[in-house]
């Protein structure tokens, strides 16, 4: 048996649609909480094309900086922000969370589509902040990570998998 090799990753999806969106995955507070913010944006594919069945994860601190640690993210309570999210990409590649304005200035978010091998891990940061990871970037390629303010409570950030302005994406162990 010892003559067996690891075969190559499977690409993940396109089956997010039906296996792993749940309703009101991406709500992490009601849009009526008077804290609410909305993140969303488009993923792009490497030739600038909407990507129509991705999924995009959120986690995140509150308001005040904690990570939640409490349980019911699948089972929504509005009463409770849990930090974490999960939205499906419409027809159009777009995705939408209704959440809190995090006190350390950033999402997390993972990205699963089809024919990534694994899922990628980036950054939504809603300002320009004094973060060092941010502040280790480029020029050029920090301003992949920043979200546009559309309006008081409203932050656009587009997902380019690939090619021109290309998402940083993180490693994480």
């Amino acid at each position: 048996m010892s003559d067996l090799v690891p075969t190559p990753s499977q690409t993940v999806g396109p089956f997010f649609h039906f296996a792993l969106a749940y309703e009101g995955g991406g709500q992490l507070v009601p849009g009526h909480h008077p804290d609410a913010v909305v993140l969303h944006g488009t993923v792009f594919d490497g030739s600038g094309a909407a990507v129509p069945d991705a999924l995009i994860e959120i986690w995140q601190a509150d308001d005040t900086g904690e990570v939640p640690q409490g349980l019911g993210s699948l089972d929504r309570d509005p009463t409770v922000f849990t930090g974490f999210g999960r939205a499906a990409t419409t027809r159009a590649g777009t995705y939408l969370f209704t959440t809190v304005r995090p006190a350390v200035g950033f999402v997390t978010l993972a990205v699963f589509a089809r024919g990534l091998s694994h899922h990628l891990f980036t950054r939504a940061y809603l300002a320009d902040t004094d973060d060092s990871l941010l502040g280790s970037l480029p020029a050029d390629r920090r301003g992949t990570l920043l979200a546009t303010p559309e309006g008081p409570s409203s932050y656009r950030f587009d997902i380019r998998l690939q090619g021109d302005g290309e998402t940083v994406f993180l490693e994480y162990p």
